[in-house]
């Protein structure tokens, strides 16, 4: 249901190639909002209007335009500082956003787990914060007065506020570093069971979740396991982990990861950092590139300097192009590790699953072991851990062909018969 019209304005800068499709982004963005774009603004500059993002002239532009269209919002396609919203809201009458609150709001509406609601509300009073000068409506009329005892009742209204915030984000910390302190005990518990763990990365609605589902099926996990996709923005908020097990009898972690998006605020990269940290203790991540999007090479970009800034590196990487089903022809890919594959139809799997293998599996040693009768907790442990190709009962004892992990080959040494 549509809330709102609104005015989508941009700046681009310096005849930037990436203009066109981040305005498209930013409708897109506010679609997500149930917001109807009805009149797009820009103004080509060397940089942006410190005291009103855009030019006077085109500001007198905008209003004229927010008074034709009816339009009851001006949404700005870059983050707007603390004055420009002041100054803009002043001088168009009309409520102001930024593309980081179209941002927020998305994440609001979409954070459903306790960890994500406090990450979302915390990134949102951090970027309210310096901004509560620019809401005037918020604030009573200020009126005379000097020093510190005899201010207007604005000001005083303004520092209560600002003091409310503070406050509640310091509570909102606390319970968040108690989650996080979970968390971290969830991941120090998978680390021990020697598990590899492999992290599903890329841009926003690339289709990570349904990659997810696919290979949930694929390994014969109960439907309850499946995770929430959907065709549109954010639509994974919550880090999902489940177990991918494949018919050899090898298995490993599967990440699910919040998507990336141009220009994503730094207050959500910093409140959003404890369920990234899921990402940079994996042992291989699966890039994820909606290929049949036109501007794909620069989400693979964005997604790479994210990362980055994640502190992300020395992670292998496989490329996953997703969506081939809408391209007539398939990318061609100069990454090394590369497959091209269709989620939503189930193809290109058995390639990706190879790739997964080569990076996860590479240290696993063919043997044979007699395990004692009395060991059979051993058995039933190799049963569950390796690939096991024969099983014979000889008078000593089990003897098994597999192949397995070089630590639990180690780790049983002392059965082994003879290693391939």
């Amino acid at each position: 249901m549509i809330q709102q019209q609104a005015i989508l304005v941009g700046v681009n800068l310096q005849d930037d190639a990436r203009f066109d499709v981040s305005m498209k982004e930013l409708e897109s963005l506010a679609e997500a909002c149930d917001i109807e774009v009805v009149g797009t603004m820009s103004q080509n500059l060397e940089k942006v209007n410190s005291s009103h993002y855009i030019g006077l002239g085109k500001v007198a532009e905008v209003a004229a335009y927010v008074r034709g269209t009816g339009a009851q919002v001006v949404i700005f396609n870059d983050e707007l500082s603390p004055s420009q919203i002041r100054n803009l809201d002043t001088a168009i009458d009309c409520e102001v956003k930024d593309r980081t609150t179209l941002i927020l709001d998305i994440f609001a509406r979409r954070a459903k787990t306790t960890e994500a609601k406090l990450q979302v509300e915390i990134a949102h009073l951090q970027y309210m914060l310096p901004r509560l000068v620019g809401l005037q409506s918020a604030l009573e009329q200020q009126t005379g007065g000097v020093g510190t005892t005899n201010r207007g009742a604005g000001e005083k209204k303004l520092e209560l506020n600002r003091r409310q915030i503070q406050v509640r984000i310091s509570k909102l910390q606390k319970e968040l570093e108690t989650l996080v302190a979970q968390r971290q005990t969830q991941r120090r518990q998978r680390k021990k069971t020697g598990i590899p763990v492999v992290s599903l990365v890329g841009y926003t609605n690339a289709g990570k979740s349904t990659i997810m589902n696919a290979l949930l099926e694929l390994s014969d996990e109960p439907e309850e396991k499946r995770v929430l996709e959907k065709n549109q923005l954010f639509a994974t908020l919550e880090t999902a982990v489940r177990s991918i097990r494949l018919p050899d009898n090898k298995s490993f972690l599967l990440t699910d990861t919040v998507g990336f998006v141009d220009k994503l605020p730094h207050h959500l990269v910093k409140a959003f950092r404890s369920t990234l940290e899921e990402v940079g203790e994996s042992d291989l991540l699966i890039h994820v590139v909606d290929c049949s999007h036109p501007d794909y090479k620069d989400q693979i970009t964005v997604t790479n300097e994210t990362l980055a800034q994640l502190g992300v590196a020395d992670i292998p990487v496989i490329f996953a192009f997703n969506k081939v089903d809408l391209v007539d022809i398939p990318p061609h890919s100069d990454k090394r590790d590369s497959v091209c594959l269709s989620a939503k139809n189930r193809v290109g799997f058995d390639s990706l699953l190879e790739l997964v293998r080569a990076h996860l599996f590479a240290d696993y040693v063919r043997c044979e072991m007699l395990i004692p009768y009395g060991e059979g907790d051993v058995v039933s442990y190799l049963n569950q851990r390796a690939q096991i190709f024969s099983t014979e009962y000889q008078q000593g004892g089990t003897c098994l062909r597999m192949e397995c992990r070089k630590a639990d080959y180690e780790k049983f040494r002392r059965f082994l018969v003879h290693q391939a």
